[in-house]
């Protein structure tokens, strides 16, 4: 309430919290103190002997009504809820929020300076850091890569393996999770064709040295050379403009589907995670999932 954008708004919800207060009180008193007769009435009547009437109700939901009005007028007093008053004691979510975010930097803003200054080779042998960074990936990665970081749904890496799509090594690891991978590949259907599509595919695979699928690798080579190599590399190892290495890509359904239909792939956490935590859940991938 007292982040309202202006003091006319402010000044509006005043009034008409004061306002409603005001009224509530004047009816209650009318109801039970107002005099009245029943004879306006009298000609109500119900199942026979059922008559209307002008009685109260019981008196002790009178006082139960002026002690929840007391009660609302001290709130107000002490509280936001009038418009922009800050209220009395000038109490905030965002003020408790600031104040618990400095009590936990206070207690652990040096042990968490210390984790981000840390090579991360010294991380990784520190079970303390990866039972944290657990935690974190559970949280924060598990519903997409899947609680075994095994992927999922064809569409989240595998994490458990080697064959990284961005580059496995921590520094790599760090850039992703900070800025995120926002793929921009379109799908090449509609400019190849399902055969084109087929013989870029079976081109990809070879370039893991797998055994290749359907149609050569000729006409897949001369397609990457036209459609991927200005983002992928001639080699297919990544290339300056974002291009992801492909080397590690050894499913022909999903490069299939990847040269079909495009990709648009990991959001950042850059904003998310503390500097220490983007180096815990580095060192966590590097060491607890890459060796299961």
């Amino acid at each position: 309430m007292a982040n309202l954008p202006s003091d006319f708004w402010g000044g509006w919800v005043a009034v008409i919290t004061i306002v409603s207060l005001v009224a509530l009180a004047w009816l209650v008193y009318s109801v039970y103190f107002a005099k009245r007769s029943d004879a306006s009435v009298a000609h109500q009547v119900w199942d026979e002997t059922l008559r209307e009437g002008t009685a109260a109700a019981p008196l002790w939901w009178f006082w139960l009504i002026v002690a929840l009005l007391a009660f609302t007028v001290v709130y107000l007093m002490l509280y936001p809820g009038l418009g922009s008053y800050r209220g009395a004691l000038e109490w905030s979510q965002g003020g408790r929020l600031a104040e618990s975010s400095a009590r936990y930097d206070a207690e652990f803003g040096a042990v968490r300076a210390q984790i981000a200054a840390t090579a991360p080779e010294e991380l990784r042998g520190d079970a303390a850091v990866l039972r944290s960074a657990a935690s974190v990936f559970r949280l924060n990665c598990a519903a997409c890569h899947g609680e075994d970081a095994g992927g999922q749904a064809k569409a989240f890496p595998n994490l458990t393996d080697r064959e990284w799509q961005w580059g496995g090594d921590t520094a790599q690891l760090e850039q992703t999770i900070t800025a995120g991978r926002q793929a921009v590949m379109p799908g090449f259907q509609a400019a190849i064709g399902d055969a084109g599509v087929s013989a870029l595919a079976d081109y990809v695979i070879s370039l893991s040295r797998v055994e290749p699928g359907r149609l050569g690798l000729a006409e897949g080579k001369r397609l990457f050379v036209q459609v991927c190599a200005a983002c992928h590399g001639d080699d297919g190892r990544g290339g300056h403009t974002g291009g992801a290495p492909l080397g590690g890509v050894r499913d022909l359904a999903a490069a299939i589907q990847t040269v079909t239909a495009g990709r648009n792939d990991m959001p950042p956490f850059g904003t998310t995670f503390t500097p220490a935590q983007i180096r815990d859940v580095s060192a966590y991938v590097v060491v607890a999932l890459t060796s299961r």
